[in-house]
């Protein structure tokens, strides 16, 4: 008897403070990922901490917590070290970039962009 194994999926977890904006990705990507959300940079840490995925698109402009600081943690925090991130912002100036970049992403998105570009990232990192 033979039995056919699913692919794993790949877990994606969305964090931004505008709920809209997990939906858009999540119609968008759930195809392809199993998508969660966390709407702050605290509830992503414990999020991550708790269930792991394989990448975190990460908003900016967070109140509290904002991407940079979140992004930091997650890289200092042993559970969550490895885990790719793709910061997703509308700043766009090469100075916001560099401090993505400096605070650990591994890609950084601006908005809008197009969901060929945004997968493409996604794809080259995971």
């Amino acid at each position: 008897m033979s039995s056919l194994i699913e692919p794993k999926t790949r877990r994606l977890l969305v964090v931004d403070d505008e709920y809209f904006n997990y939906e858009i990705l999540k119609a968008a990507l759930t195809a392809k990922f199993d998508v969660s959300y966390a709407d702050s940079g605290k509830s992503c840490l414990a999020s991550a901490v708790a269930n792991p995925p394989d990448i975190i698109l990460l908003d900016v402009c967070m109140p509290g917590l904002d991407g940079y600081d979140t992004c930091r943690m997650l890289k200092h925090t042993p559970e969550t070290k490895n885990i790719p991130i793709v910061m997703v912002s509308g700043l766009e100036s090469e100075l916001e970039k560099k401090a993505g970049f400096d605070a650990g992403c591994d890609a950084y998105v601006v908005k809008p962009f197009s969901m060929s570009v945004l997968l493409e990232q996604i794809n080259t990192i995971v």
